[in-house]
Order: C-alpha cells, then structure tokens, then sequence
C-alpha cells in the first residue's frame, strides 16, 4: 500500500529551532519558569519608524490589493541602493526578488538551481533549514564538517575533497548559524575563487550581515570575487537585523535568468508579499542603521557574559563567536556523565535533560549535522542568561 505522504514531504523533518521554540512557549504559558534559549529571534521591538510606516501603509488602499509578484518597485530598488551601501555591490532591480521571509529564498535558490541528483556542499553546522530545501529540490546534501578546532570554519581543501562530478552549488553563510563564526576576507576570497574555478554556484546567505562583533567583517563574495556574479545567488531578509523575523519579508539577488525563473515559482506558490510588510521593509532599508548598532551592542555584551559563563562550565567548551547572536558550544566532555540518574549519550539526550531537570532549552547539535553540542541563542535578556546558564551549571556541578 502506497503512503498517504509524498516521499519527498515525508523525507523532510520539522525545522528544530522552531520546534524548541514551540515547546519553551507551551510550557511558559503553563506557568513554568521555562528559560528558552532556541529560538533565533531578537528579542527587541521592531524600531518604531518601521512600525509607524507600516501603520501608514494599511490606510492606502493600493495595499490592500496584489502587487507584481517580485514585489514593489519601491523595494526592488531601495534593495538595489542598500546593496551598494552594505556591501558596495551593483546590481539592478530585476536582479532582486522579495519573497516571504528568508525561508522562502533559502527554497527557491535551491529550486531554480537544483536538478535531481545534483549535490550541493553543506559546511557543517548548518542551519537546519538548508539541507530540507536542497531535498525538496531533489538535491542531495553532502557535508563538510568543521569542528571547533577549526573555529567551525571549512577549508578550501575539505571543499576540494567533497567535490565531485555531481557537485552543482555550495551554500555559503557568514556570520553563520548556528556557530556564529565568520570566514575572513581571504577565506571568503578563496572559496569564491574555488568555486569559480570549478563551475560551482554560490549561494550566500547574508542575514546576519551586520551582526558582527570584534572588528570582523562579511564581504559580499561576488564583490571580492566579481567573476562570480553569474553563478552567485545572495539571501537576505529584514528580520535580524530590524527585528522583523514576523513581517516575513526577505529577498533574493542573483543572475536575471534565475531571478525570473524563481519569481515564476512564487507567482504560483505564494503571489505577493504582503504589501504592509513590503511598505515597512522600505522603512527599514532606508533608514539610517542607528536602531541596529544599538541592538548589536546589546548583543555583544550578552555574547561576552554567555561565552564566559558557558566556559565555566565543566565538560563545556565554547568558541567566541564574532557574528549573529548564537554561541555553539561542544558538550562532548558531558556525554556518558551520569545526570541526576540519567546518562546522556547524544547531546539530543542532554538537551532533554536540561528540559526535564532545571527548564532551559537549547538546540542539539544533531539539528545542524552532528551530535556533540548545543545551540544557545543570546537574543535573549541578560537577566535569563545569567538563571538559565547558571541553572545549567548548578546541575552538572552536583556532587
């Protein structure tokens, strides 16, 4: 008998982050004094003339109605000016698509690229998201691990070592999730060149780009390598920077065949974004980027007091990350340490633990490729790192 499900929906899993998120929520609406660090949301408001631009928006009636699937000229072009600004790239306005947040990018990157069977190299840890979009594509994941040792960052020769004849694309993300790491100028520089000289696209997600800490930068890779513009596609979106993740809006910038063979897709799959949202990101692009230093200096002092706090801990070993706002650190030195009776062999198991015994949620490692570690988003309140690492330390220092 045949399954009910698609074997291509059945193959997929549920996003992890999003299910942590949704367990940490359920049980602070039940009263407990659950601490969450899951979820990659800031947790600031939206700055408010953002808001009030999207107030304006809903009393004009052209709003309220669809709009060209690839989104309002305004945007495209506001998108085009933020691009020279951020990153000193040039491209145009039909080289932009605005899609329902960065999720809908990340899929249709995939989906305007991938042929069944093509591989795609996925360095590892990687947002849980890629590797579901690349099989929706009918893609084939192939990671290439870097562990703590290596600051998490892949070199140019695992890159060569995982390439193969079938090898089509390489996602790229820098700041990355969910370690934080940033590749260096001449990191960045030498995988676009390898990429180019390979034949192999890129596709660079850039939503952390002004989440950067300790003097590190994020070049655009097709702006330090400008052969690559032709097989380069760029993902981006307004909700970590503005601390918009629910207005959903995000973009994607790329050769002009692949933006309308995508735009094409979402005219079937999704239409438009909503106008309001549309009218608020211009707002947000436009605007000058004062609301985002102030939340990134926020976000740097909580990075300094959760990596401290972590590396306090025994069996923890935690990298300073310079980007995003997650820190990602190894638990290897936990496993098969009995805890209040129990026995974690995976860091799934520990992440249960720290659930069940002391109400604080982190992300396993095997959500992002491998066993081992644990996601901790500082997007969060000082106050609640403080309880929820301490908790976490109080537990695994009991005698």
């Amino acid at each position: 008998m045949s399954s009910r499900i698609s074997s291509r929906i059945a193959a997929i899993t549920e996003s992890a982050t999003l299910a942590v998120d949704a367990k940490a929520k359920a049980l602070k609406a039940q009263g407990r004094p659950v601490i969450g660090f899951g979820a990659g949301e800031p947790d600031f408001p939206t700055p408010d003339y953002i808001v009030e631009a999207a107030a304006a928006a809903t009393r004009v009636e052209s709003n309220h109605r669809y709009t060209p699937t690839a989104g309002l000229p305004e945007l495209r072009e506001a998108i085009v000016v933020k691009t020279k600004r951020d990153s000193n790239y040039e491209i145009t306005s039909d080289q932009v698509l605005i899609t329902n947040g960065g999720k809908q990018a990340v899929y249709q990157a995939f989906a305007a690229i991938i042929n069944d069977g093509d591989e795609v190299l996925l360095p590892s840890p990687f947002w849980t998201t890629y590797p579901e979009c690349i099989k929706l594509a009918g893609g084939v994941a192939i990671e290439v691990f870097a562990d703590e040792r290596q600051d998490y960052l892949v070199s140019v020769a695992q890159l060569e070592a995982a390439r193969t004849q079938k090898t089509k694309a390489i996602l790229f993300c820098s700041p990355s999730n969910p370690t934080g790491a940033v590749y260096s100028p001449a990191q960045v520089k030498a995988i676009g060149q390898w990429a180019l000289a390979n034949n192999i696209w890129v596709i660079s997600d850039e939503i952390y780009e002004h989440l950067l800490y300790n003097g590190a930068t994020a070049p655009s890779m097709p702006v330090v390598v400008p052969g690559l513009a032709d097989t380069c596609i760029i993902l981006n979106g307004v909700a970590k920077t503005y601390a918009m993740t629910g207005w959903r809006v995000g973009w994607m910038i790329g050769p002009k065949d692949v933006i309308k063979a995508a735009t094409n897709l979402q005219s079937h799959l999704t239409s438009n974004v909503s106008n309001v949202s549309q009218r608020a990101a211009i707002a947000a692009v436009t605007g000058d980027l004062h609301a985002v230093h102030a939340m990134g200096e926020a976000f740097n002092r909580r990075r300094k007091l959760i990596v401290g706090l972590l590396n306090q801990i025994p069996g923890f070993v935690c990298p300073t990350p310079t980007g995003a706002f997650y820190v990602y650190p190894s638990v290897k030195g936990v496993l098969g340490r009995k805890i209040r009776g129990k026995t974690p062999q995976t860091s799934a198991e520990l992440a249960a633990i720290l659930l069940e015994e002391v109400e604080v949620t982190a992300v396993p490692g095997e959500a992002f490729g491998r066993s081992g570690y644990l996601r901790f988003s500082y997007a969060t309140s000082d106050a609640d790192i403080l309880e929820g690492i301490g908790r976490i330390k109080k537990l695994l220092t009991e005698s």
